[in-house]
C-alpha cells in the first residue's frame, strides 16, 4: 500500500522515554486530540521557552 502523501505535515522518526507512553496515549484518549497535534502543542511550547522565531 502506498504511503498517504502529506500536504500540511512532515514525516518524521523519532522516541520517548518508556516512562512518558502510557500518560501520552492516556492523554491523548482523554482529550480525544491527536497524538501528532499534542506533540505540535508541545514543540511549539519548547521552540517559546527557547525563544525561537520563525525564518
Amino acid at each position: 500500500m502506498a504511503e498517504p502523501i502529506l500536504v500540511n505535515r512532515t514525516r518524521f522518526t523519532s522516541s520517548l522515554k518508556n516512562e512518558l507512553m502510557d500518560d501520552f496515549n492516556k492523554l491523548a484518549a482523554q482529550t480525544r486530540i491527536p497524538k501528532s497535534r499534542l506533540l505540535d502543542e508541545a514543540v511549539e511550547d519548547l521552540l517559546k521557552k527557547y525563544e525561537h522565531k520563525d525564518g
